[in-house]
């Protein structure tokens, strides 16, 4: 069975090793995997990743964060699906918890957050919400 969004699965795999309080989990590699997973490492969400290559087939190791025995990431949402695609100019990307949480866009300059996307005067995709 192929996955139909793998963003969405590696989001459900984070949720589920969080809520069971698991130290890392693994999901299959993808560039755009890993570029927003850069995003949350360089935000604080996550501790790191990195590429495991096992049996012809690369996965990704994500190590996560846990602040006080309660996991960083308290609502990772999916905003854009392929289903219905969510793009915004760089004027009408919306705040996410008045500025505590970040969203995650897909630019034409890569994969990065709102704030940056704003400083730099870009729109693009969005692809999920932290909060």
């Amino acid at each position: 069975m192929s996955i139909q969004d793998p963003i969405a699965d590696m989001m459900t795999c984070i949720r589920n090793a969080q809520m069971m309080g698991i130290k890392q989990t693994y999901t299959p590699f993808s560039k755009l995997k890993g570029n927003l997973l850069r995003v949350l490492k360089e935000e604080g969400y996550i501790h790191d990743f990195q590429v495991v290559s096992a049996d012809n087939k690369q996965n990704i190791q994500i190590i996560l964060k846990y602040f006080q025995g309660k996991p960083v990431i308290e609502k990772f949402k999916r905003v854009s699906r392929p289903a219905l695609r969510v793009y915004r100019g760089c004027d009408d990307i919306p705040l996410v918890r008045g500025g505590l949480g970040i969203s995650i866009l897909s630019t034409p300059k890569g994969v990065m957050t709102d704030k940056r996307a704003r400083t730099e005067r870009i729109g693009g995709e969005i692809l999920c919400t932290v909060e």
